[in-house]
Parts: C-alpha cells; sequence; structure tokens
C-alpha cells in the first residue's frame, strides 16, 4: 500500500492563521459587537454553546509548556471546536453537548488502573496531571463522518503515563471506559451500550502521539470535549478518542469497544484513517476542514491523518482493509 507522507510535525504556525485567544473567550464582546450590526441572534444560532457559557467553558488556564507537535494548519476556532461535537451521552445532534454536558461534574474525579499491571490504584485527577510537565500540541482531528479540525490540544504522552503504572508484559491492550452516571447524564439517549468503551493496542497507546489530554487551547477540558481527562490518537478516527475516563485497564486479551460492538461492519476496532478504506454508507478520500471560514472547505484525507511517518511502522504487513 502507498502511503502519503505529511510534512513536517515541527513546522510553525503563521501568526496570521492563529485566532486570538481574546476573540475565543470574550463572548460578550463577541455578542455586543454582533448585535451593533444586526446579526447577533444569527451568532447565536450559529454558534449555540454562546447561550450555556457554563457548558462551552471552564474559564480555568491549564500551564502548558510548547511542543515541537505542531501544524502549518490553520487551527479550528475555540467557538467551532467546542459547539460541533460528538458526544452522544449529550445527545447526538452536533450542537447538543455543549448545551447540556453542564450537568457532567468534574470534581471530585478519579480513574481507577486495574488488571494487568504492577500497581492497580484509585488515582485522583489532580495527581494524574502532575505526572508529567503538560505540553500544548496541535493535532489534526479527524471525525468518521469526514469533517476533521485542528486543535491545540495540552496534555503528555500517554505512555509516559502507563509506564508509571507498570504493566506486566502478557498486558497486550489497554481497554478505557467513560464515565455513565445517571445524575451526570440523565438523558443518554438508547444509541449504545454504555457506559461508552474504547481500546488501544499496547504499542499504540505507547507511541509518543498518543496523548493523555486535559486540555485544549490553554485551558481545562469543556465537559462537551471530554473533561477532565480524554484521550487523543491523532491517527485515528475521533470515536477512538475515550472522553471522561474512569477506568484504564490492561489486558492480554482485544477489549470489547462501544462502536465496534454496535456495528462491527462500519466500525473497526482499528480505525486508522484510511482514504483507500470507505465507510460502508460514505467515502473517506475527502474531508470537510472546519476553520475560521462560514463554508468549510473539501480537502483530500491524508493516510493515517497525516502522520504515516510516525505510526505507519505500527501496522507493518497488516492487511488494513481487513483490519479497517
Amino acid at each position: 500500500m502507498l502511503l502519503r507522507k505529511s510534512g513536517s510535525l515541527e513546522g510553525k504556525i503563521a501568526s496570521s492563521e492563529i485566532t486570538p485567544k481574546e476573540s475565543f473567550f470574550n463572548r460578550r464582546n463577541f455578542l455586543s459587537g454582533a448585535a451593533a450590526i444586526g446579526v447577533g441572534a444569527l451568532a447565536l444560532k450559529q454558534v449555540p454553546g454562546l447561550l450555556h457559557p457554563e457548558a462551552v467553558h471552564a474559564d480555568q488556564q491549564l500551564p502548558a509548556v510548547a511542543s515541537k507537535y505542531t501544524l502549518p494548519d490553520a487551527q479550528t476556532p475555540f467557538a467551532k471546536a467546542t459547539t460541533y461535537n460528538n458526544y452522544y451521552e449529550f445527545g447526538t445532534a452536533k450542537d447538543q453537548p455543549a448545551k447540556n454536558a453542564h450537568t457532567l461534574r468534574t470534581r471530585p474525579w478519579t480513574v481507577q488502573v486495574s488488571g494487568l499491571v504492577k500497581k492497580p490504584q484509585t488515582i485522583d485527577i489532580d495527581t494524574i496531571m502532575k505526572y508529567r510537565p503538560i505540553e500544548s500540541r496541535v493535532y489534526r482531528h479527524r471525525c468518521v463522518e469526514a469533517w476533521s479540525m485542528v486543535i491545540p490540544w495540552d496534555g503528555y504522552s500517554l505512555g509516559e503515563f502507563i509506564s508509571e503504572m507498570e504493566p506486566l508484559p502478557s498486558a497486550k491492550f489497554v481497554h478505557f471506559i467513560s464515565v455513565s452516571d445517571s445524575k451526570d447524564m440523565p438523558d443518554k439517549p438508547d444509541v449504545l451500550d454504555w457506559p461508552y468503551s474504547e481500546g488501544l493496542r499496547m504499542d499504540e497507546a505507547m507511541n509518543p502521539l498518543c496523548l493523555l489530554t486535559f486540555g485544549c487551547y490553554g485551558e481545562v477540558l469543556p465537559n462537551q470535549n471530554g473533561a477532565p481527562i480524554r484521550v487523543v490518537t491523532p491517527w485515528k478516527y475521533g470515536f477512538k478518542n475515550g472522553k471522561s475516563i474512569v477506568k484504564i485497564i490492561f489486558t492480554d486479551k482485544q477489549p470489547s469497544t462501544s462502536w465496534n460492538e454496535s456495528a462491527p461492519n462500519e466500525y473497526g476496532f482499528y480505525s486508522n484513517v484510511n482514504p483507500q478504506v470507505d465507510h460502508p454508507r460514505w467515502s473517506q478520500a475527502r474531508e470537510r476542514r472546519i476553520d475560521s471560514s462560514p463554508f468549510p472547505k473539501t480537502i483530500p484525507t491524508q493516510m493515517f491523518n497525516g502522520y504515516a511517518d510516525q505510526v505507519a511502522s505500527l501496522y507493518a504487513g497488516m492487511d488494513l482493509k481487513k483490519y479497517y
């Protein structure tokens, strides 16, 4: 299979392409300015999360050091990245998580580590955040529905956390379980078998690109983006990235995962971004890039979402159409 190589991950983003931070967060000025030119109501309709600022943004900065992982691509504006989401526990429409996720309580929060590991334990989220310096990494984010964003995520490599836990040699997979509390998620739609479950092969989880994530855009994660702790695996489709994680289980067997269990002909366990393998109901060859423009542009999808140089070796010899 021919793998299309991406550009360097270490290029710098042009300053002209970066939306100023104050433009992301100063919602009051945005709305008053929009009203002055007669489009305030339209802005609220297009950015529904602005009606629910408690869900969109926690207003807590997350100190992060600059990372070598960056991109020349223009970033998706904060307002779009936090109001166009897949988080089905809070609704299946893209604008529903920003409206409904304010019910999620992110403190206190613990993560239970169990299975084939030398240090099984239950760890407070604030302790997990202190294991390693938090980096700001700009990653492409590709959804299986053929849209994409460019988001600055904040966290550190999942592999560093895994090393702290000391998995046994027999551990071949890492299994993630998301929160599924009826008080925090009172209106979960009956579309999946909850709680949400995802998993990675151990060598995937140990790849430096795989990010244990606590924030985005220099702030703590908004609830609808997976607060307070999630995984970001940028070469896989977005549903592979477990949100609001409460359990991490090390196992010797491939774990059952939510979408693969629900529709195995549509959602494979690996779910690597691959423009040559179509979803049964649509092509994966192109994607709609959501950026600052009012109308998303359609661009070619890159193999492994543009991270082939870093991850293609993980799948050497595998039939990626069979192991989709």
